[in-house]
This record gives structure tokens, sequence and C-alpha cells, in this order.
């Protein structure tokens, strides 16, 4: 009928049929003795209960209470409802129901504003949407209608709380009345609490998600040391206050919970509970956290146990009633902390339906919180292992500076099987290694240890460079099936100013000249290690002073945008166009070098790990070299005291001949004892003194103390006492024993 909406019909609860159009509903109604305007529930029955009356006969009781649950869920009020709420005929035509505050709020209201996950339930807007109103308060805050007017779904028409009878001020959450709005809280607040990856963000979700739409504030109490998995906690139980959350105070325009929680304007909410917390055995919180479930705090003993957790005299500040529920957390064996829910005394207080809430909250942020430790635990792990895995601090050799890096795949793949490393070798050179296990998985990062620690014990041996990829290979086919890997071997002579270079299976390196030019170097690929049955060849290339060497893995120069060559000379590029900053003659720092070499990774080029070794070649200078030979013969220590005081005053360091020349003639009466082939003297001058004395014999000197009846066995106890470093290498043909001094003496 025009000019009049029909009355939707209301269901009620017992599954009756509803009234139809015209009925004797509208008398019902009238007979109820509800007035126009009323809010609804005020018949003196609660909203939407049975009258009991048949269902033809009840058409007030079911209006009313179909008006007062569309008021509470915010959503636009139907005609139908509107009439039953004045006491007009579901079905008749008023002339004054257009008047109405209902129906000219439901004649022209829009459908609801969409909510935010951690909005208020039940407190969505009926107000018309206006353009140019301010933008929302951040999420979990419902929003108040523009000129700081209450929502009409705050539970009375006229805007005011229907909990306390008093307006609601703008920004102040309005409460939960279904459990409707419960379930949808908890479903957004257990989503956003799982969204925590670390201990932090859980315990940051669970106070965002609870404050301010489920409580005013929150204490959040975790067990100091957390337990790991199945890790038995030793030690009494010890809460440590982790993290506090209330509404801020220019939103609490209420001042009932800041003065009870907060008695100086200019204390925080840390203050009321204390940071640790020792649990005593069989006390009143002891009992409470056994208990698992939530409790409210008026309970008796959970009012005897806030002194034990927030400390003597700070029980008080907490509001009197259903306004504290103290929940523990029990994570899946035990219990690891507790967590205290506070409502302020101007807040409906917590209902029983609440400690189901406040329950659940509880046990999904225990769960999260474990799930959180064992992560960190992993992660603890898998950097320790890929940390242990590679070397700590690259070591100092004569004639080279080094400098490392190295990036692991992503944050969620630490451990991977690259790997790199630079080995001391007899002559004052140097092995560098970098390699590639297939994979970046624990498993990759075990074959890989293994490799470098094979590869470090082969390099003891001084065995050819190709020698140490065959016995790789035979080590990998040893470790399993399918364990392949690529490596790169290099041996650096200082003094011969030559690089020894074997590869297999690995991109090749690039030298960068003095000059600024960069190349990559020509050496034979040969097949990744693991394959078995292959040969791999060595080739000797000039290795410049000045000049600078990049070993690095695939992950440097090949992703998903780009090809492994296409990587290379990008790479290649860089390093020239480095160069180029620092002028002709002038070799870039070696630091800053490897990190321009990073930058050149896009966003989408980190598809695998990279490990990188750069070598930056001095060398030693021909004139800061002494080489003689000896033949094994009695005369022999003492032809070596002469030629090594003769090489000291060439080279200006007379200081140092007495500690020399006894050194010196120590060590090669002991080569002379045992050599039968002739035996070598070098003498060595960079930043300290170094000399090497070689024979045939591969036994290894020991050091050990002489007895007072003994006629020998100093000889080494001198060199331990008088030498800044000295020590015994294996060669292939035989051995060489070296000490070093510094040069201002001994």
């Amino acid at each position: 009928m025009p000019g009049a909406a029909p009355a939707l019909p209301a269901q009620s609860r017992s599954g009756a049929e509803p009234p139809a159009a015209g009925s004797t509903s509208g008398k019902s109604s009238g007979a109820s003795g509800t007035k126009p305007g009323a809010p609804s529930g005020s018949s003196g029955r609660p909203a939407g209960a049975s009258s009991g009356k048949p269902s033809g006969s009840s058409g007030s009781s079911e209006a009313a209470g179909a008006s007062g649950r569309t008021a509470a869920g915010g959503g636009p009020e139907s005609p139908g409802a509107s009439a039953a709420a004045t006491g007009a005929p579901a079905g008749g035509r008023t002339p004054d129901t257009a008047s109405t505050p209902s129906a000219s709020r439901s004649s022209g209201s829009p459908p609801s504003a969409p909510r935010t996950e951690h909005s208020q339930p039940g407190a969505e807007q009926s107000a018309a949407p206006d353009p140019h109103r301010p933008r929302p308060v951040p999420e979990g805050i419902p929003v108040q209608p523009a000129g700081g007017e209450p929502a009409a779904s705050a539970g009375r028409p006229d805007g005011r709380e229907r909990r306390t009878g008093k307006g609601t001020p703008p920004g102040r959450p309005t409460p939960m009345r279904r459990d409707g709005d419960r379930l949808r809280f908890v479903g957004a607040a257990t989503r956003r609490i799982a969204r925590g990856l670390d201990l932090d963000e859980i315990v940051m979700g669970l106070c965002r998600a609870t404050v301010p739409t489920f409580a005013d504030a929150i204490l959040v109490y975790l067990r100091d040391p957390l337990p790991v998995g199945d890790e038995r906690p030793t030690g009494p139980l010890v809460l440590r206050l982790r993290r506090t959350d209330r509404i801020p105070p220019e939103r609490d325009t209420e001042s009932g919970f800041a003065a009870a929680v907060q008695p100086e304007p200019s204390s925080e909410l840390e203050s009321v509970g204390a940071e640790l917390c020792t649990v005593r055995p069989g006390s009143a919180l002891a009992e409470v956290l056994r208990g698992v479930r939530p409790v409210f705090t008026e309970a008796p003993a959970a009012r005897a146990a806030l002194p034990e957790l927030l400390g003597e005299g700070r029980e008080s500040a907490v509001p009197d009633g259903q306004r504290a529920i103290l929940a523990p957390l029990r994570g899946r064996r035990r219990v690891i902390g507790a967590a205290l829910f506070l409502r302020g005394t101007e807040r409906i207080p917590f209902e029983a339906d609440d400690l189901l809430v406040a329950a659940q909250l509880a046990t999904h942020s225990a769960l999260g919180i474990d799930k959180a430790v064992l992560y960190g635990r992993e992660a603890y792990i898998a950097d320790e292992l890929q940390r242990t895995m590679l070397p700590e601090n690259l070591p100092r050799c004569t004639g080279v500076r080094l400098a490392s890096r190295y990036l692991p795949a992503a944050e969620t793949a630490r451990v991977g099987g690259d790997w790199y490393d630079a080995i001391p070798l007899p002559g004052s050179r140097v092995a560098l290694v970098v390699g590639d296990v297939m994979g970046h998985s624990m498993t990759s990062a075990a074959i890989m240890g293994q490799l470098r620690t094979t590869a470090q014990t082969l390099a003891g041996l001084d065995l050819p460079p190709q020698e140490v990829l065959h016995h790789l290979d035979e080590q990998a086919q040893r470790l399993g099936v399918d364990r392949m890997a690529t490596c790169l071997y290099a041996v650096y002579d200082p003094v011969a100013h030559r690089i020894t270079v074997a590869n297999a299976g690995h991109p090749p390196p690039v030298l960068l000249h003095l000059g600024g030019e960069a190349e990559v170097l020509e050496v034979p690929a040969g097949a990744p290690i693991g394959v078995g049955g292959v040969d791999f060849e060595a080739v000797e290339l000039d290795a410049p002073a000045g000049a600078t060497l990049l070993l690095y893995t695939d992950g440097l120069v090949e992703s998903r945008l780009r090809d492994v060559w296409t990587g290379i000379e990008q790479l290649r590029e860089k390093l020239a166009a480095t160069a180029q900053l620092t002028g002709p003659g002038h070799a870039p720092p070696l630091e800053a070098l490897c990190d321009e070499v990073l930058d050149m990774l896009g966003p989408g080029d980190r598809d695998d790990d990279i490990a990188l070794l750069a070598a930056r070649f001095d060398g030693i200078a021909p004139s800061d070299v002494a080489y003689w030979f000896l033949e094994p013969e009695d005369a022999a220590p003492g032809r070596a005291r002469r030629l090594a005081r003769r090489a000291l005053s060439r080279w200006g360091m007379e200081e140092l001949s007495d500690s020399v020349e006894l050194l010196v003639s120590e060590v090669v009466t002991n080569a002379v004892r045992y050599a039968t082939r002739p035996v070598t003297l070098r003498l060595l001058r960079t930043d300290v003194l170094r000399c090497e004395v070689g024979d045939d014999v591969p036994q290894l000197p020991r050091l050990r103390q002489a007895r007072a009846t003994d006629e020998g066995g100093r000889g080494l106890y001198l060199v331990n006492r008088l030498a800044r470093r000295w020590g015994a290498t294996r060669l292939s043909t035989g051995k060489v024993v070296w000490f070093e001094l510094n040069n201002s003496g001994g």
C-alpha cells in the first residue's frame, strides 16, 4: 500500500509459524503495555522471551524481541519491527508511522558499514555514510558517528547505554551482548594471534586483539625461562611480566579504571604488576595455575593469588567484582604463564560467558607461544650450525689479504650447502676453497661440513689441487647416493706469484687486475663432485701483485631472471666499474669491494645462498726471500747460522741475529740428524721474519719436556719459548718446520 511498508512477520523461538498480516498480533501488542518509542525489552520481560501463549497471540513479544535483537545487532530495523514496537498493527496503516523514531531510521537507513576484523561485534553504525567523515580509528575500537553522537545501536533510541543509562563517549567500546558477538570476536582475535611467528608478535597480537574490545587492560606473564618442547624445567616457577597494554589515556575518557590502576597520572600500567613473580609450591597462585581454567578475581582463591602475582599491596589496583579475569596460559605440556584481563568501573562487568572467551584467548596464545619457542630454537640451531660450518675468522696469511661474505637464501632457509675456506700451507702458500652442495637444508649443511673437513685434511697433506678434488669426489660417493657438489680449489704461492686452480663444475673465478681490468679465468670446468670416475685438471696461472681474485657460488650470478653466464658478465662489469672509482694503480678496499659485489643483487635475485671469498695478492718480493740447500752433514748447522746472519745484516735486522741463529741451529740440527737428502733453509721478510726448514722425513716433531739427565730434547722447547709462532707441516716429500719472529725482536 503506498506510503506504508509492510511489516515483516517475526517468528517465535518455539518454531511456530509467524502470524499472518492483519491477525490479532496488533491487539496483543497493544495489550502488552509497551509504549510507543520505548526501547525493546521494557515490557517487564526479557526482549525476545516467549510469553507462553499460542503462536497466534504472541506477536507483541516476538516483535519486541525482533526489534531488540535488530538494535543490538546494529543493522537497520524493519518496518514491521518498528510498527510492533510502537503498538501499531502489523499490517495496518498508521498515519504517524513515518514520524516515529524507529520508522524514520528504518525507512532510509543504508546497509550497516562492514566491520573491521577486530571491531566490537554489535557496534555497527546505522547512521547514513558521510563522505567527509574522518578516517576510522585503529582496528579493534568501534568508530562513533560524526559529531560525537553515540550509535543508535548502543541499546536505546536516545543513544544512551543500556548498561549504565549514560551516553557513550566517543571512542568508547560497546559491550558484547550476544553469543554470536563473542564468537566473531574470538574468531578475529585468534586469527590475529595465529599470524605471529615469534614470541613478541604473538603476545602483541593477544594484547591488541583484547584491548579495548574485550578488556580495558591486560597483563601477560610468561615463564622465565620458557621451556622448549619436551624440555623439563628445573628450579622454581618464575613468571616475568612480558607485556602490558591498556586503552590510551587520551581515549579513556572515564576516570574509573584510570583511578583504580594508575593512582598517579605519570605512572604506567607496568606499575600494577611486579616484574618478577616466584610461584611458591602449594600457594594460592600455584593452585589457580594448576586449575588451568580462567577465574574471576573475586573468587577467594584468585583474590588470594593476586598479591603473589602483582606484589604485596598492589592487588588493590584491581577493580572489585567481576571486572578482572585471571587466565592461566597452558601450553602442550605445562603452564607457561598467565594473563590478567581488567575492566574499569565505568564498563559493564564481565559475564560468565566471558570466561569461555578468556579461555579461548589463553589457549590459542599459549599454543602459539609454544610454537614460537620451538621455531626460535630451530632458527637458533640453524644459525649456529651454519656459523660453525663456516670459518669464524679468516687466517692471516703471508702475502695475501682475505675477505668473505655469506648470505642465506632466505629468512626461512638459514642453512645451506655453500661454503668457503682459506687454509695456510707450507712455504707461505695458502689454499682458497669455495664449494656448493645442492640444496639449502640441514642435510646439505651436514654434507657441506663433512666435505669442508675433508678438504682441510687433504690440504694439510700438501696434495696438488686436482688430487684434492679427486679425494673429495670419493668422499662424496661414500656419503651416499646423489651427494652432488661443486668445488673450486686454488693454491696461491706468494713467492712465485703463481696460482694453481682445479675446478669441479663450479663457476669460474674472476681476476681483477691492478689497472682496473677484470677477466674471467679460463679454467677447465670438470664434473661435479659425487659423479665419480672422472679426472680433474689443474692449470697454473700468473697472480700479479695487487690483483684480486674473486671466488663465489652460483647464487651470486644465477637466478630466475638471468642465466649463469649473463650473471658472470655482469659481475665482471661490476668489478671493473668499482675499480674505476679508485683509479688505475690503486686497488679498491677489499671489504668495500665485497659489499659492492653484493649490491648487484636485485630484489628477485636471491634464489640461492651465496658464498663469496676475495683474495688480494700482495706477494713477496724476491729481495725479501733467501733460500739455501744444506747437505745433511755435521757442518750444516754452523753454515746455516752464517747464512742467516748475512741475510739479516743485508735486511738491516741485526737485532734478531742472536735469536735467529740459535733457533736455526736447533731446527737444522734435528733435520740433519734424520735426513737422507739435502735440507732446505728459507728466510722470508714480511711484516714478520719467517724461517722454514724442510727435510725428507715425514715424521713430525713433538714438543716434550726433557728430563734433567737427558743430553738432548730441548731444541723445540727453546723454539716454543723464543718464537712468536711455530709449527710443523707434513709434505708429500717430507715435512717443513717453521717459526716466526717479530721484526722488533724475538
